[in-house]
């Protein structure tokens, strides 16, 4: 596995049930999947000599993160390892113009886009104002993406090649989870949907299933089977959509990976989305992604003003709360807005989970000394 983040822990974790041998290569040696692999490698997975000498010995190569080289993967998978997902389609997927030039002329919905260069190329459009700024490759988490409302904006457009995309008016923002195995099995997860933290740009919480009608639920589900099918790709597929305020779904970007809209699953549905990964990746047989249960996933960001060796504020009024579940991704230092963990709170009647929301924000805290002091 190429990545040992939080993703890479809930995927060991699973892997641990099915006593699968996981070998781990990241450049943290403080990495979340640190403690949990006998197999773990320092190194850069974005450096080919790096990559490829560490598939060397290895059956089957899979990631927990796109920001690989996809070079040394496909020499290795020319040499007979396999990889998955597969390493053209990753990298297509790194390269968000590639990826949003893949929708156009596959005629998969999506928002009006220009290609740009420069932010020279921005200032020939501003009559396309308002919208997005992506630079095609290297943004994360929020990063590399500008909102110019105006002219006076242009100032914040991005120095490199990137894409110019048309703000619409979204009503919702949902995600769908697809796996395929290579003997062509598909199983698709029921949309979620995904608030947004608008300062950091981050999902603050979800809701699974999303509060769309069956019929938005299935237009999106088709809509995510549909593109891994057309790339035939192994493995797991998060496909981030807008739902516009005319009721258009429209696919905004996609990761070939376990994903942050997927954490729910792990309780809130048969099969999660770790297991379902490693089900496809092996060509086993496909989980149940059904919902078995409403259920909201609420980010752990550290807090704003705290950076520094981590502590929990609340924790132990969290895990008395018989609806919740509390999951910690083991990174030793904590900073504002940084990922933490995140915390699964379940209900009979989806129209409580608002409120269990609000009630999480106030309990579980991520701290550490105030920068102040």
């Amino acid at each position: 596995m190429l990545g040992g983040g939080q993703l890479g822990r809930m995927l060991l974790q699973v892997a641990a049930n099915w006593d699968l041998e996981v070998h781990v290569l990241d450049p943290n040696p403080e990495a979340p999947a640190r403690s949990l692999s006998p197999h773990f490698v320092r190194g850069d997975f974005s450096d080919y000599d790096t990559v490829y000498a560490f598939g060397q010995s290895l059956d089957l190569l899979t990631i927990e993160i796109e920001k690989v080289n996809t070079e040394a993967l496909l020499r290795l998978a020319r040499e007979g390892k396999k990889v998955y997902p597969q390493p053209e389609i990753i990298a297509l997927i790194q390269d968000k113009r590639r990826q949003k030039a893949f929708y156009r002329e596959a005629g998969i919905p999506t928002a009006d886009f220009l290609l740009t260069e420069t932010r020279a190329d921005v200032a020939q459009h501003l009559d396309f104002l308002p919208a997005f700024h992506k630079l095609g490759q290297g943004g994360y988490d929020g990063r590399g993406v500008q909102y110019l409302a105006s002219p006076a904006d242009l100032p914040l457009a991005f120095e490199a090649p990137g894409l110019l995309e048309k703000a619409v008016a979204i009503h919702k923002e949902l995600a769908v989870l697809v796996a395929r195995n290579p003997s062509g099995e598909v199983a698709v997860f029921p949309p979620v949907e995904m608030v947004f933290e608008p300062r950091l740009n981050l999902v603050d919480y979800l809701l699974s299933p999303a509060q769309i009608t069956p019929a938005q639920a299935q237009e999106a589900q088709l809509l995510a089977r549909t593109l891994i099918e057309k790339w035939q790709m192994v493995g797991l597929l998060a496909v981030e959509m807008f739902l516009t305020a005319e009721g258009q779904l429209l696919v905004n970007e996609v990761a070939p990976r376990p994903h942050n809209s997927g954490h729910a699953s792990i309780e809130a549905n048969y099969c999660s989305q770790f297991e379902q990964h490693l089900r496809a990746i092996l060509d086993w047989p496909l989980g149940n992604p059904a919902s078995r249960q409403a259920a909201a996933m609420v980010n752990l960001l550290g807090e704003a003003g705290h950076q520094g060796p981590t502590y929990y504020e609340g924790l132990p009024e969290a895990l008395g709360q018989p609806e919740a579940f509390v999951h910690l991704y083991g990174k030793k230092i904590t900073q504002p807005g940084r990922k933490m963990g995140h915390l699964t709170l379940l209900a009979e009647n989806p129209a409580a989970l608002p409120s269990k929301v609000a009630w999480a924000r106030q309990v579980l805290k991520v701290k550490s000394t105030p920068l102040s002091e």
